[in-house]
């Protein structure tokens, strides 16, 4: 792993919060990225979640299209396989995905902006095993977050009200063995920006994923057994005004001796609540970059999802 991802030790949040702090908004400004280690999520939740997604994937593709909602922008439920590609690029990405959204919607602030998952009959375990997953790292998300407020020279709670019934998401994700060479110029995930706040990343067992350093060079992230890998969304860098960059990312194709490997990983895209004003903080504003229009955070979501083909023109 680059030395640019030193890993970060959570239960220094316990015992020192400036420095964890500091920190982890040290590693943001430098790389976007951060990597933290003992973050405290239950193994079990985390294995029975990825058990469970395995066997969803394993379905046949007829089941699984059965949870795809072509009119629902890919926002719950099942991806196929080569819906989704980057911004601006035309190939689409070689993966398939599950969309787990909000749990208990009905009588919420803003349900009626968030649709609720559909219920998976085939897998006895896969609603209760996502639910379990979603919460905890929304947990650590709030977590994370405080810690941002903090380096920011916020308060603590300064995210609190405005991420607490966010349209945040969890991704289980399947990026498929690769038998025969993929379609020239495409790969597993191409080069990207997350459209969310903060994406918390439990580590895939393969490697592939790679981060855009201001330098130009691609840094492989390479997170030690049980790390969370956090990284900054576009929602945060435009409150920001660029202090915390989004930076740019993708999963290359596997090496060749891995091609008949599959890959999963399950990133959680934190996002605000869909009436937030995401305006850029008046103490980030001497960093020089021309602040960009103040948007909703739902607006900015839909312009995003059209932009990447998920959402209807």
């Amino acid at each position: 792993m680059s030395t640019y991802f030193s890993p970060i030790s959570f239960t220094l949040w316990s015992s020192d919060k400036d420095a964890f702090a500091e920190a982890l908004g040290r590693s943001f400004r430098e790389t976007g990225f951060a990597v933290l280690t003992d973050h405290g999520i239950d193994p079990s939740v985390i294995n029975t979640a990825i058990a469970d997604t395995r066997a969803f994937f394993a379905l046949s593709d007829t089941v699984k299209r059965a949870y795809f909602d072509p009119d629902g922008g890919g926002q719950r439920g099942y991806i196929p396989f080569g819906t989704e590609n980057a911004k601006d690029r035309k190939a689409a990405d070689l993966k398939e995905f599950w969309h787990t959204g909000r749990i208990g919607l009905p009588g919420t602030p803003h349900a009626d902006a968030m649709r609720e998952t559909p219920k998976v009959r085939e897998i006895e375990t896969f609603d209760a095993s996502s639910g379990a997953l979603y919460h905890a790292l929304d947990q650590m998300g709030q977590s994370v977050l405080a810690a941002i407020a903090r380096h920011l020279g916020l308060e603590e709670t300064w995210f609190t009200p405005r991420v607490a019934h966010g349209n945040s998401i969890l991704r289980l994700l399947h990026y498929p063995p690769q038998d025969s060479p993929p379609p020239p110029g495409s790969v597993r995930a191409a080069a990207h920006e997350d459209i969310n706040v903060i994406t918390l990343l439990l580590g895939a067992e393969e490697a592939g994923l790679e981060v855009k350093h201001r330098s130009g060079e691609w840094l492989a992230v390479n997170p030690p057994p049980g790390a969370l890998v956090i990284n900054v969304g576009d929602m945060l860098q435009r409150l920001t005004n660029g202090v915390l960059p989004s930076t740019t990312h993708r999963v290359v194709n596997p090496s060749a001796e891995r091609t008949r490997h599959p890959r999963y990983s399950t990133p959680f895209f934190l996002h605000f609540a869909p009436d937030v004003l995401i305006e850029p903080l008046e103490t980030c504003l001497e960093a020089g970059k021309a602040p960009l229009e103040a948007i909703t955070a739902h607006d900015y979501l839909m312009e995003r999802l059209r932009e990447i083909g998920l959402m209807k023109p």
